[in-house]
């Protein structure tokens, strides 16, 4: 390891007397920039700090003309200065003016100067300013120096980011760290959320920048990586972890990276050159960042996230970071930003407290944006760099109407989403009178519209929206947002406290669906290279039948005297129902024997989600009392489109005609057999596609809560019979290229249909 000369060592030790001392900031930037001249024998330092316009502008200088501090500027990418924060790479030369970058600023007296040290300010890989030394002559500056110049940015870096240089900045100007950012994204949920960030997976913040003890900080690095590298040994030893397989090979690189010797080492030169082990750990971590984060190519851009992971794993374990520190503090008024996230990852938010869910991956079927819209949380999805642009505690609005985010919005945009939202308010006031309204349509037929659910918080909605009942409850939520398998008398006690909050209004209870992209932590599964198609559901039930059978029972039990209507997820062949009755009967049989009372009547249906049901419509309603559509499965099943797959996802029209002939005919099937059906998906919700719904025969849809408002008020002004000519003219027209898309929107015009 390199030792730091004495000048370095010096320039380190002054810099904790200055940050701890009491000093207005252009005076503590004057100090710092004649600290580092002095200690590292250079005529010039210079710093420069990046405003919100892509212009960066000396803030302090040593050596060159005084009168030029706030004056001179560059662009960035423009001379060596907005190159080296272009690129956030240092620029080490012995003469500058040689380089075709160079650009002569004449107020700053600098013609004189030839070598040339400049190294960016960065903070999470972000550039926020440049750090240069100079002298007249030509000479390379040490390595050693390169350090203790890139340690001094990071104490710049914290200046700024703590808004320090703000009393300084002139009026009228921000500086890059808090200017207003708009991103735009995809809509995944209508509504417009103001509030500030909450950052799912929140940065750690080192504010002990500068060690007092290089071998105690070389030690507790040292404990750290020891402590890292166990816990992800544990973490391949796990018996749920398969033994072979390409992920097995992504685990066993990551093991690899946390052993990784130039990383550490490029770790233990920062705590040499003065830093603490989690600052060494963040300067390391920014410079990775910095240099990949320009990478095109997937696979590499792919080890930066293992990588900057395993930063964080290393800095979470030196500062004693916890998520439960994170969480205090949560503001009243929440909009989390994440990379990814799961449905029950945003079930452990505060609910009361969320405004809305940006997200740079998913789609809009996965499941965490469908429990978000359940929520009535406005999500835009797609937000590249949103978690890289933002700060915990910035304010922001989320538009999801417009899909755009707005991170530290500019004083008149806010006000005009204030306004915004106040209409927006009023509008919902407008359909919650339509509450108490039955929902018939123009020409007088009765349409039910059902809400889904899945916890108690969902269930006084069912009473403010004025819903007919609950056509979907998701069982599967109350496994995911448990620490622990749920016991029977828990499930039994849960059930019956929807049943009782219901009132009387039919509720579809759906069985155990996990599996795919439904995360229950206590249970051991195989990684499976297409999850949805694999081990979930009725197919996961089947195969655990005790864990069917005790939610069975639980169903039977809290049902008492009530109604109770349960159906099956994701049936592929109408012997899988027949093998769930059997079980039904033992838990009946059980429950008689032991004197319970029993439901006074039992409604059994089928989840349509498979199209291989569609080749079993007969047999299928003959063996069930109802059918409910999950569009958003079979969708994704019919057109061989991964739902969470962003680039494919949208691919395809849920109202092109393939998938409304698929659905006409489980219309006309369940005609056929006077056979019940419902439609439960994401369609439902919105009132073009509930329209279409509607013309191809279906009269009961289930939808979130907050959409039922809108849906009956297109319904209240549709002639779904003339509607229906239509529609059913258009879809057997083989020879059309009309959209229908576009047919139901000039339909929805001509006869003022809101949608």
């Amino acid at each position: 390891m390199r030792d730091l000369s004495a000048g370095p060592r010096v320039l380190l030790k002054r810099l904790r007397e200055l940050m701890a001392e009491p000093l207005e900031p252009q005076e503590r930037l004057d100090q710092i920039v004649r600290q580092i001249a002095s200690n590292m024998v250079a005529e010039v330092c210079s710093a420069y700090v990046l405003r919100s316009d892509g212009v960066l502008e000396l803030y302090a200088t040593e050596g060159l003309n005084k009168d030029a501090v706030h004056l001179a500027q560059l662009k960035m990418g423009q001379g060596l200065v907005g190159t080296i924060a272009a690129s956030a790479q240092p620029l080490n030369l012995s003469d500058a003016q040689a380089h075709p970058a160079f650009r002569y600023l004449p107020e700053t007296g600098e013609e004189i100067y030839h070598s040339f040290l400049g190294v960016p300010i960065l903070r999470a890989g972000r550039s926020l300013g440049v750090l240069v030394v100079q002298n007249k002559a030509q000479r390379n500056y040490r390595e050693d120096e390169l350090e203790a110049l890139e340690t001094t940015a990071m104490v710049l870096a914290e200046m700024i980011a703590t808004g320090e240089l703000k009393k300084i900045t002139r009026p009228g100007l921000e500086l890059d760290l808090t200017r207003p950012v708009t991103i735009d994204g995809d809509s995944y949920s209508e509504g417009i959320g103001l509030g500030y960030v909450v950052l799912h997976e929140p940065r750690i913040v080192v504010t002990n920048l500068l060690n007092e003890d290089t071998e105690t900080e070389i030690r507790r690095l040292a404990d750290a990586l020891g402590s890292l590298r166990i816990s992800i040994d544990d973490m391949l030893s796990r018996r749920e972890i398969s033994m072979e397989g390409e992920h097995r090979d992504v685990l066993e690189t990551y093991r690899m990276f946390a052993h990784d010797q130039g990383w550490v080492r490029r770790m233990e030169e920062a705590i040499n050159n003065g830093l603490t082990a989690e600052a060494a750990v963040e300067k390391v971590q920014s410079d990775t960042k910095a240099r990949m984060i320009r990478l095109t190519d997937p696979y590499l851009r792919e080890r930066m996230h293992d990588f900057d992971d395993l930063a964080n794993r290393l800095l979470r374990q030196l500062t004693g970071f916890s998520p439960r520190s994170a969480a205090e503090g949560f503001p009243a008024d929440a909009v989390i930003f994440a990379r990814a996230m799961g449905a029950a990852e945003l079930l452990d938010y505060p609910r009361a407290n969320l405004r809305g869910l940006v997200l740079e991956e998913g789609a809009v079927t996965s499941h965490v944006v469908i429990v978000a819209r359940a929520m009535g949380i406005a999500v835009v999805g797609q937000a590249a760099g949103a978690v890289a642009l933002a700060e915990n505690g910035d304010p922001v609005i989320i538009d999801g109407v417009d899909a755009k985010v707005h991170i530290r919005p500019v004083a008149d945009l806010q006000k005009a989403y204030e306004e915004k939202v106040r209409l927006r308010a009023r509008r919902q006031e407008q359909f919650r009178a339509l509450r108490d309204v039955e929902p018939l349509t123009k020409d007088g037929q009765r349409i039910k519209l059902q809400m889904n659910a899945g916890l108690l918080v969902d269930l006084p909605q069912l009473a403010e929206s004025g819903a007919d009942g609950i056509g979907l409850f998701r069982t599967e939520l109350q496994f995911m947002i448990s620490s622990t398998m749920p016991k029977g008398e828990e499930q039994e006690s849960f059930y019956r406290s929807v049943l009782k909050q219901a009132n009387g209004r039919p509720v579809t209870f759906r069985t155990l669906d996990i599996g795919g992209d439904k995360v229950v932590s206590y249970f051991r599964s195989q990684e499976e290279e297409n999850p949805a198609l694999g081990w979930r559901a009725i197919r996961l039930s089947l195969d655990r039948p005790g864990l069917l059978r005790i939610q069975l029972r639980a169903l039977l039990k809290a049902a008492a005297g009530a109604e109770l209507k349960m159906m099956l997820p994701m049936v592929t062949e109408v012997a899988e129902i027949r093998a769930v009755r059997e079980l039904m009967q033992k838990e009946v049989q059980y429950i008689s024997k032991f004197g319970h009372p029993l439901p006074k009547k039992l409604q059994f249906g089928a989840m349509l989600e498979v199209p291989a049901l569609l080749w079993q419509l007969d047999e299928l309603m003959e063996e069930v009392d109802f059918v409910s559509v999950g569009s958003n499965d079979l969708f994704q099943f019919s057109m061989a489109v991964d739902r969470g797959n962003a680039r494919v996802a949208d691919r395809f029209d849920v109202l092109g005609r393939p998938f409304l002939r698929i659905l006409r005919d489980i219309v006309r099937g369940a005609d056929r057999n006077n056979t019940p059906v419902t439609l439960c998906g994401e369609m439902a919700g919105k009132p073009l596609s509930a329209m279409a719904l509607l013309g191809i025969g279906f009269r009961s849809i289930s939808m979130s809560p907050t959409a039922i408002g809108p849906v009956k008020a297109m319904l209240l002004g549709l002639d779904v019979s003339k509607l229906s000519v239509e529609l059913e003219a258009a879809l057997d027209d083989h020879r059309s290229l009309v959209p229908l898309r576009d047919l139901l929107v000039r339909f929805a015009e001509d006869n003022n249909i809101p949608v």
